[in-house]
């Protein structure tokens, strides 16, 4: 008997069905797992930490003004990347963000003045805001999300917890004359690996679109109604409403940047102040617009809180942290925080996985109990720091990391894509707005120092400290407020459905003894006719029975 031959070209398109969506689903794991810290790591400005190798000349002032402008810069681009990414797909924006990273790494070395600085930072800030969103509707489009989305979860929180110390690593024993442009490019290897991801990514995605007929995994995308787990298949593009809520985040944002820059100006204590003042005003805006902005139903209320309190507390708190915690003021160094860092992320990561891999339904009380733990966090921070060894700072690294990622993660769930979306476009002006926050308390117990007349080394290093103590219960008090707003706007929203239900039977028809109706508040009596004979009980002229002709 003989057997038909198998055609080639068919058995090629099955296995490329098989392993390209896979090979896809690893390629995009490594690179959130490289371009994440990546893009975190462009916000710090550590251009003070190696001032005294500035070429002579150049103002230290007008230098960190330039080197501070990536982070407004990457808050201005994260919803106008959100908008563009839905437009034009991931793969595209992402090759595109990390390749304006290595470009400002590759020029950085170069760099020679303060506005050639002040514009590779800025590319810093577009590469990062691009690559924030792109990464995350890349694990949106991927049928393994429910793996993917907590690894991107809990690479976020991670990689905010340890930006701090990422970018002060590579400044250790400098000397050079020109080795402060390291601060231009600390790890110029990895951006060159996230770099061959992407455009990996890129080349499997083509060949899985075109393996699919010219439809890849990226032409519908999965919308899960909010609260109910439920999915529906959608169009990539983003819907009117959903761009209209991307740019009304860029308000706030824009107002956060413009502050951010104008505090680096020589400006007097009040003003700083009045700053801090206005950025807590903007957190407000932006839980307001998170509030009454959200197009998806309680479950993009929820994910915008939750990105609110992540992008406020975590990074200008652990970088307040690893500051006090370095060598010269008494901590352990960066050395010694290094394994705190690495316990925090491994439990983190566990945690994210964990939860992701939970039922929905039991998933819609995590948001506030990962709010709970960052709580628990700041208040370890403000019972621990200074710490001398590097051990006890496992404990609030900890619950700020895992508490976050488990938020993130769960509320993710809760949530579709646009309303993941216009969250992250919230997470970074909050963080802008934490730092000045931040400022304004250092800048307020400094002042009150100077003005005692007691401004010794160990005053001003004592008042660090009670600086960082007081935004720690600061930053804890508005978390926990957020907490209760949320479960304030849940509540009212679950009791809406009853009362409508309750005024739809009040004015739903009632009957009385005496056989009346009232409808819509009016008496009426209804008319019921008189029973009328049956056809089929009636005879016909001749004596027939109607029924039976």
């Amino acid at each position: 008997m003989a057997v038909p031959p198998v055609s080639q070209a068919r058995t090629a398109a099955a296995v490329r069905a098989v392993r390209v969506p896979l090979l896809l689903d690893v390629v995009a794991g490594l690179l959130i797992m490289v371009a994440l810290p990546l893009a975190v790591v462009a916000i710090p400005n550590t251009i003070s930490v190696v001032a005294a190798l500035l070429p002579p000349g150049v103002s230290h002032v007008d230098m960190m003004r330039a080197h501070g402008l990536a982070l407004p810069a990457m808050l201005l681009t994260v919803p106008l990347a959100a908008v563009a990414v839905r437009r034009f797909r991931a793969a595209p924006i992402l090759v595109a963000g990390l390749a304006l990273l290595a470009v400002a790494d590759a020029a950085g070395g170069y760099a020679n003045s303060t506005g050639l600085v002040g514009v590779l930072r800025v590319l810093h800030g577009l590469g990062a805001g691009a690559l924030i969103p792109a990464t995350l509707v890349v694990v949106w489009e991927r049928p393994r999300r429910n793996v993917l989305l907590p690894l991107w979860a809990g690479m976020l929180t991670v990689s905010l917890l340890s930006a701090q110390a990422l970018a002060l690593h590579p400044l250790a024993d400098l000397a050079g004359p020109d080795s402060w442009r390291v601060t231009l490019q600390p790890y110029p290897l990895p951006t060159g690996v996230a770099l061959v991801l992407a455009a990996a990514y890129l080349v499997l995605w083509l060949i899985e679109g075109a393996g699919d007929g010219g439809s890849s995994y990226g032409e519908t995308r999965v919308a899960e109604s909010a609260g109910a787990g439920a999915s529906t298949v959608g169009s990539v593009g983003a819907s009117p409403a959903e761009r209209r809520q991307l740019m009304l985040a860029v308000v706030p944002a824009a107002g956060i940047a413009a502050l951010g820059i104008f505090l680096t100006f020589d400006w007097p204590p009040v003003l700083v102040i009045v700053v801090a003042a206005v950025a807590a005003a903007a957190v407000l805006a932006m839980l307001g617009l998170g509030a009454i902005g959200t197009i998806e139903g309680p479950g993009g209320r929820t994910l915008a809180f939750v990105n609110v309190a992540i992008g406020l507390v975590v990074l200008p708190t652990a970088a307040q942290t690893t500051y006090l915690e370095l060598g010269g003021l008494g901590g352990p160094g960066l050395k010694g925080l290094w394994l705190p860092f690495l316990i925090a992320a491994f439990i983190a990561l566990a945690a994210a996985v964990i939860v992701g891999g939970l039922p929905e339904r039991k998933v819609t009380t995590f948001p506030a109990v990962g709010m709970v733990a960052m709580v628990a966090g700041l208040c370890a921070i403000w019972w621990i720091v200074p710490e001398p060894s590097g051990w006890p700072l496992v404990a609030p690294f900890t619950l700020l990391a895992a508490g976050s990622a488990v938020a993130l993660v769960s509320a993710f769930r809760l949530a579709g894509i646009g309303s993941a979306l216009l969250g992250l476009s919230m997470c970074f002006p909050a963080l802008l707005a934490g730092f000045l926050l931040g400022t304004g308390i250092q800048v307020l117990v400094l002042d009150l120092i100077s003005r005692s007349g007691s401004a010794t080394g160990e005053a001003v290093a004592n008042g660090f400290v009670d600086a960082l103590h007081k935004w720690a219960l600061v930053g804890g008090g508005v978390v926990v407020g957020i907490i209760l707003l949320a479960q304030f706007l849940a509540r009212r929203a679950s009791a809406l459905p009853e009362a409508s239900l309750a005024a739809g039977t009040a004015s739903a028809a009632t009957t009385d003894s005496a056989g009346e109706r009232r409808f819509g508040g009016q008496d009426t009596q209804v008319m019921i006719p008189a029973p009328t004979p049956s056809p089929e009980g009636e005879k016909g002229t001749a004596g027939h029975v109607d029924g039976d002709r």
